[in-house]
């Protein structure tokens, strides 16, 4: 399958004040988020990416539009509603020290799968449709342009890290065990057998190795020669 890139949007104004930002407008990026996303754009500009899809919000789409205008042919970023953030319900726009104190907020931390946000959506819900958004892509681009396509998903740390646990094959109760941090890149692989995660937040590095990337093939046993 296509190569999928995870970019986390860079900080935002509402990351540094420690409060649980979820779908509130107006949340855009600060200096370090804008230098942040800058740098993943300089990282991916060496990849010809056939897509940019972002979720619907501001610093989202601020990320994803410094990524595609660092690429060298159009690529209009595409919004994505799949990969929008949690619905943290009644949380939205509280302080996380706040949060903290409630009784849900040990259930997120140790039961993910059993969390639901009171009048949002539950973290299952979350992954699902993140999950099946993702994968629904990657199968419509693999289609479009072939199995050495390469794209990017800008979306939140809570969609990343669920999509991850699934790739990964481990259940929601430990996917607080990964961390996601603001303009890392992680990348995932679908192969016809299992999914292939290739790299998790990561935030320095070359990737111009993407573009000679293979499909996914059988694990190479004793882990392979790797890229150049």
């Amino acid at each position: 399958m296509a190569t999928l890139v995870l970019v986390r949007h860079g900080r935002s104004t509402a990351n540094v004040a420690g409060i649980l930002t979820g779908r509130a407008a107006g949340v855009t990026l600060d200096a370090v988020g804008r230098d942040q996303a800058a740098r993943t754009a300089q990282r991916l500009a060496v990849v010809p990416l056939v897509a940019v899809v972002s979720s619907p919000l501001a610093r989202c789409r601020q990320t994803a539009r410094a990524i595609a205008d660092q690429q060298s042919g159009d690529v209009p970023v595409q919004l994505e509603p799949g990969i929008v953030e949690c619905d943290y319900g009644q949380w939205q726009g509280r302080p996380l020290k706040d949060l903290a104190q409630e009784p849900l907020w040990s259930v997120v931390q140790t039961q993910p799968s059993a969390a639901v946000f009171p009048g949002g959506e539950s973290l299952v819900g979350m992954q699902a449709r993140a999950v099946a958004a993702v994968r629904r892509r990657d199968a419509a681009l693999e289609a479009e342009h072939g199995a050495s396509a390469a794209w990017v998903a800008v979306t939140h740390g809570d969609i990343i890290k669920s999509v991850l646990a699934d790739a990964l094959g481990m259940g929601l109760d430990l996917f607080q065990r990964l961390t996601v941090n603001p303009g890392s890149v992680s990348i995932v692989r679908y192969g016809s057998a299992r999914p292939e995660v290739v790299a998790t937040n990561t935030d320095s590095g070359d990737l111009g190795w993407l573009r000679a990337a293979g499909p996914v093939a059988d694990a190479p046993v004793g882990g392979g020669a790797g890229h150049s």
